[in-house]
């Protein structure tokens, strides 16, 4: 509140002569707000718009345009916007920045005002050159720590909240990946409010979309923490520009380590193909495989066409293939340029995980499958015939 606008209104009960009472202490107040000084300056730079119930406004008050109980208007909401500061907690494995902090960053920007990203690790200094030079950063947050090594939570929480704590921060958001899904609810938890999970749009700073009921609904949530703590689906958002930016870096002291638990190791599998959630194609196999040997006519097709290789949940079940190569509502989301669905049914959960794709070929023999009803292309045959056809006349080109 503005100086010289504090001040409390006492109401009394609604009968005739205590309405009187309010009446007055009303009026009264309406006064001394109408002559306060940050009002005055408000109304004639027209930036932040105050007005009173109309009942009880004069007709020069009545004639202005504002309308409600001290309420701010559309332009007093664009100005807020510029009060608005954004923390993105990066993601990266001290060599280069994950793909999709580059959305969340996008996501950020959106919300208006400053946009700030914390780049925590043991030895990151290339990872925050790196992210300075992102269009849209204002400032680089840089803490180095051998307690960083493994990025665990129960170590980063205390970091970012003394870091919202130093600046003040409006939002805080990470990645809706496996890294965002660990530690945003923890930060949420320590700041005592609500998170929001893997928003796909931000209509205000205060209003954000998501997806519910494995994409069958999109519910709209309105946040009124003081602190609004949420991750962002990567493939809902355009990366950020990776040049053109200039942000300051700035160092930040680690708290003291919080000791709960130690980073041992961490054993990474190798492969030439493309890492699932970034690949520009994306071939996924479902349970119509009949055994995890078969899916070597999925890795022989994606060869030739330099994609990723995927599978629905049953897939997984069924102990064809690891689960880390599960694409859908429990598993990860994909969104690429051409996704191709072969021997996968189609199930609303494995849908909400690839149904934003630029473009779906499916493969089936039965042609009521429901992951028809998505395709762009479809193909009714066999995938044991059709699927190696397709390998061979790629070799030959």
């Amino acid at each position: 509140m503005p100086d010289g606008l504090s001040g409390n209104v006492a109401v009394a009960e609604d009968d005739g002569e205590s309405f009187a009472v309010q009446e007055a202490a009303f009026a009264a107040s309406r006064e001394r707000l109408l002559r306060a000084p940050a009002l005055q300056a408000a109304r004639e730079h027209s930036s932040l718009l105050f007005s009173l119930a109309p009942n009880h406004l004069g007709p020069e008050e009545a004639a202005a345009p504002p309308s409600g109980s001290l309420c701010l208007s559309l332009k007093a909401s664009s100005l807020l916007r510029r009060f608005q500061s954004t923390l993105v907690i990066a993601e990266h494995n001290n060599e280069s920045l994950t793909p999709i902090t580059l959305n969340v960053i996008t996501a950020a920007k959106r919300l208006g005002g400053e946009v700030s990203c914390l780049v925590a690790g043991t030895s990151c200094d290339k990872v925050a050159q790196e992210v300075s030079k992102v269009q849209g950063v204002a400032k680089v947050l840089v803490a180095q720590h051998d307690v960083y090594k493994g990025f665990l939570p129960e170590e980063l929480t205390p970091l970012i909240l003394e870091t919202q704590k130093q600046f003040n921060y409006t939002h805080i958001c990470a990645g809706a990946s496996a890294f965002g899904k660990n530690l945003i609810p923890r930060v949420a938890a320590k700041l005592s409010v609500a998170p929001i999970s893997d928003i796909i749009e931000i209509k205000s700073p205060d209003t954000f979309v998501r997806t519910i009921y494995a994409g069958n609904i999109v519910c709209t949530v309105k946040c009124e923490e003081n602190v609004k703590v949420f991750s962002v689906r990567g493939t809902s958002f355009e990366a950020a520009p990776v040049s053109g930016g200039s942000a300051s870096l700035e160092k930040v002291t680690p708290p003291p380590p919080a000791g709960l638990c130690e980073w041992i190791e961490q054993k990474l599998t190798k492969s030439d193909r493309p890492e699932l959630t970034s690949a520009k194609v994306v071939i996924s196999g479902g349970r119509g495989l009949k055994s995890g040997e078969n899916f070597k006519l999925l890795y022989d097709l994606a060869d030739q066409l330099h994609a990723a290789v995927g599978a629905s949940r049953a897939a997984v079940d069924a102990g064809f293939v690891p689960n880390d190569m599960q694409v859908g509502q429990t598993g990860k989301i994909v969104a690429p340029e051409l996704y191709i669905a072969v021997g996968i049914s189609g199930a609303i959960q494995h849908l909400a995980g690839m149904k934003d794709s630029k473009t779906i070929v499916a493969i089936n023999k039965d042609p009521e499958a429901p992951i028809f009803q998505v395709a762009d292309y479809g193909l009714v045959a066999d995938l044991f015939k059709v699927v190696p056809e397709m390998t061979e006349l790629l070799k030959k080109k």
